[in-house]
């Protein structure tokens, strides 16, 4: 079986001589450069990684791979735009690069191309892949449209908050894995424990994040701390201050969530130490906890020896042990 770093180095050889071949190149040119950008790679190294539970040939599958690797960009591609972000991974966004137009349009085709790339895959699988794909996309769409609409809202409960960021990040995890074991002709049970599975991580993933704009390390994390908080970003830790906040504490949260010119730093600051106060890091680190210690049930009912396991665990663990 291979490792984690050999299948990651296969993914990015993979994608780096993607040929581009249909005109204009300028259409196509935006698409080529997010794709340069680097990244964890998650979702394809997880299909892979699932695929070669049950065979020793994952790179036969890499195309399908490099689909969703295809589909996840073209959301964050569209999600700068709305955001209007500068940066992505230490690199200018498209619509900064070219224009919002050009953002839109090579954006649109780039989904299409993972709709392309991921029907290159065999007759027998195709109905049942394209099918799971379709409904991951529509309720990626659904949890990021959930995202939007609890922005102007000072009531989203943890239950709604869970549920939007199973639908925007969860699902795609879950879909990798579940595609991966389709093709390698997976039984239905394993197939469905390892989407279940990919779901529970990629709740503790998201969750992570969350705590990690917070607290973690400025040096390591590549880029200050706190741009959810000064964004007024509702994240798991928010959420609950919002729902645990009472008098003076309430007060002084409103006071900085409304607050139309602040400084930065002395935000951040206060809004953590509203956090700390109110007991909101503990809860967020039992929360991960949580779901990351239900993502092994799954994993551990996946009808196979220990032993073909242990590299999808190893990997899990590595991603719940990051510092960015």
């Amino acid at each position: 079986m291979l490792t984690s770093e050999e299948i990651l180095e296969k993914v990015n050889d993979f994608l780096d001589h993607l040929p581009y071949e249909r005109k204009p190149a300028s259409l196509y040119e935006p698409i080529r450069y997010v794709l340069s950008m680097g990244g964890k790679r998650i979702r394809p190294t997880l299909m892979l990684l699932a695929y070669n539970l049950y065979h020793e040939d994952p790179e036969k599958i890499l195309m399908q791979a490099i689909a969703l690797e295809t589909y996840h960009n073209y959301t964050l591609l569209h999600d700068d735009l709305m955001d209007n972000a500068d940066m992505r991974r230490g690199h200018v966004t498209v619509h900064k690069k070219w224009d919002a137009n050009t953002a839109i349009l090579s954006g649109d085709s780039m989904l299409v191309l993972a709709y392309e790339r991921m029907a290159q895959c065999d007759a027998k699988h195709m109905p049942s892949v394209l099918r799971l794909f379709t409904e991951t996309a529509l309720e990626i769409g659904e949890g990021q449209q959930y995202d939007m609409e609890f922005e102007t809202r000072n009531d989203v409960t943890e239950e709604e908050y869970i549920e939007m960021i199973r639908l925007k990040t969860s699902v795609l995890l879950a879909c990798a894995l579940k595609i991966g074991a389709i093709l390698a002709d997976a039984p239905e049970e394993d197939q469905q424990n390892l989407y279940t599975f990919g779901e529970k991580i990629g709740l503790a993933f998201q969750l992570q994040d969350d705590y990690l704009d917070v607290y973690g390390d400025p040096k390591v994390f590549g880029k200050k701390i706190g741009g959810d908080i000064t964004s007024n970003k509702k994240t798991y830790m928010l959420i609950n201050a919002f729902n645990k906040a009472e008098g003076a504490q309430r007060e002084e949260l409103d006071r900085w969530i409304h607050a139309q010119a602040f400084d930065r730093d002395e935000k951040v600051a206060a809004v953590t130490r509203l956090y700390n106060e109110l007991g909101i890091d503990r809860m967020a680190q039992e929360k991960i906890a949580y779901y990351f210690e239900e993502s092994k049930k799954y994993l551990a009912a996946v009808r196979l020896p220990e032993e073909r396991k242990a590299e999808l665990a190893r990997y899990a663990e590595k991603m719940m042990k990051r510092k960015y």
